[in-house]
């Protein structure tokens, strides 16, 4: 047994020889060499903002307006979304008047509201007053009421009956004027009820707006003697249109969503989300969505009109209609039908008005159009997917049409120049039949006029979306075309088709989204709910 200092040496000599052993890559906490540095966590996110309320609380009255007539009261209404306060528009709205965003309020229309008093073919003089034959207007004018119906961001409209539209007259002004994160929104009354599935259609008629352009296939007066006007397809009560200013000024519509709109005015005849009659190219459109239109998403007779960021989703007719002379530029279009349901994406014509000019000019480019099956409305009227005749001239530039159930492309040929089609980096996914003809036009006259494998057009296309409608590899290896060849409105691209690439996002946020597409991150919701913000 070891003595207690003979111990103590041992066990010291011991420890040294640990130390020894270890070696420098041994140590396993070598130190900092006296200074220590503590990493405390971040500090917490700031909490997220309030989510919007799940249900609105009606306001306790309407606000009021410049008109004199004021909005009527009309009780209040309750959905899933809520109970709002009812306020009525005027039939007639006499004084420029703007409807403010306020929490728990709607406008509603009851019926046909007029924007101002019909001012005729040219703005009234004192020397030549004009008699009006707006509803309500008895006074002859001597000069355009010059209204202006201003909406603010973030407001919702709807139509109260299934014959209720918005009439803006000749001489007057629509300003429409949404945000990215506060569209305007036009609806029906059973949208707000929250009775409405993705199949619901025609419940209230729409927006029209109403100019002294140049039209054609006149119920007064003629083309040649250059005082053609037409009156509003089925309106009981006369909305007439026509003039001879194609750079007429009807306003401005910027993102705004019209839903379930296209009650039939007369036999046979409805009208669509959006329907311009002779405005002209001070008229401003964009970032426009129509949802569920039971005629066409939006149709333009006459005049000239230019328009960007258009989506449409669900029409049971076209998706676009051009027609009576109307000269049209459009870029980035998005036309997305239904299954099984719908016409044409597009059907451009002059109405059977074959000797008629102007004839309908149709530029569309940055387009893509998605037609999953044919529709038994495909098959018994227009057949393809797009059908171009009558006196109507159409360029194609930077798109895509997907409809691999059906043909691609129809064209009729009819008066002494037929229905002309230019196309440049155009991609068709057709069925084997791809093109039709009709009148005086064969099926290979079409594909001729189309011409695959010239100008980077391609009618053996296969696409290759990385969502429902966003470009992927095939779709980015078509060379573009650029589109201010043919107009200054477009802006250059060189790419095909509507939406470029994942980064490309004009049209989310500001749409709704149903079964027949999900558009991205809605601010508005579905489009059979309302938003609450």
């Amino acid at each position: 047994m070891l003595n207690p200092k003979l111990r103590g040496i041992v066990y010291a000599t011991a420890a040294a020889a640990l130390v020894t052993g270890c070696g420098a890559d041994d140590i396993a906490s070598p130190g900092t060499g006296g200074n220590i540095t503590i990493n405390n966590p971040a500090a917490p996110p700031p909490p997220p903002p309030p989510p919007p309320p799940t249900t609105v609380v009606a306001a306790g009255a309407c606000p009021s307006i410049a008109d004199p007539q004021g909005l009527t009261n009309a009780g209040t209404i309750s959905g899933p979304t809520g109970t709002y306060r009812i306020c009525q528009l005027p039939n007639l709205i006499k004084v420029s008047s703007s409807l403010p965003k306020l929490a728990g309020v709607l406008y509603s229309m009851n019926g046909r509201v007029n924007v101002g008093c019909d001012g005729g073919f040219t703005a009234p003089t004192s020397g030549a007053p004009y008699t009006s034959t707006t509803i309500g207007c008895t006074t002859p004018l001597t000069a355009d009421t010059n209204v202006t119906l201003s909406i603010d961001p973030g407001v919702i409209l709807y139509g109260a009956t299934g014959q209720s539209w918005l009439a803006v007259n000749r001489g007057n002004k629509l300003s429409a004027i949404g945000t990215a994160s506060l569209p305007i929104i036009f609806t029906s009354q059973d949208n707000v009820a929250g009775f409405n599935t993705d199949s619901s259609q025609g419940q209230w008629g729409g927006v029209v707006l109403l100019g002294r352009g140049i039209t054609t296939d006149c119920n007064y007066g003629t083309v040649a003697g250059n005082t053609c006007e037409r009156d509003t397809e089925g309106s009981a009560d006369k909305a007439i249109f026509g003039g001879t200013s194609n750079s007429y000024n009807a306003g401005r519509l910027s993102y705004v969503q019209i839903r379930y709109s296209g009650f039939v005015l007369g036999a046979g005849k409805e009208l669509q989300s959006l329907t311009t009659e002779s405005i002209g190219t001070g008229t401003v459109i964009d970032h426009l969505q129509s949802h569920n239109s039971s005629d066409d998403g939006v149709e333009f007779f006459g005049g000239a009109i230019n328009m960007k960021y258009y989506v449409a989703t669900g029409a049971d007719d076209d998706s676009l209609d051009i027609d009576t002379g109307a000269e049209a530029n459009i870029q980035f279009a998005l036309l997305i039908q239904r299954a099984g349901k719908g016409d044409a994406l597009m059907e451009f014509d002059s109405n059977g008005a074959e000797t008629d000019t102007p004839r309908s000019k149709m530029q569309i480019v940055n387009f893509t159009g998605l037609q999953s099956q044919t529709s038994p409305d495909n098959e018994s009227n227009d057949l393809a997917a797009t059908l171009f005749r009558g006196n109507s001239d159409t360029t194609l530039v930077n798109g895509i049409i997907a409809t691999p159930n059906n043909e691609c492309v129809r064209m009729n040929g009819s008066g002494t120049t037929p229905a002309t089609l230019v196309a440049r980096s155009v991609a068709l996914q057709c069925n084997a039949t791809k093109f039709l003809g009709s009148g005086s036009y064969t099926a290979t006259q079409v594909a001729t006029n189309f011409g695959t494998g010239a100008n980077n057009n391609n009618d053996a296309f296969t696409t290759s979306f990385s969502s429902l409608f966003i470009n992927g590899a095939n779709e980015t290896a078509v060379v573009g075309t650029n589109p201010t060849t043919f107009s200054s409105f477009f802006t250059a691209t060189t790419y095909i088709g509507a939406v470029k690439d994942a980064s490309d996002t004009w049209y989310a946020g500001w749409t709704c989204n149903s079964s027949t597409a999900t558009l991205g991150t809605s601010l508005t919701g579905l489009c059979t709910s309302l938003p609450t913000y």
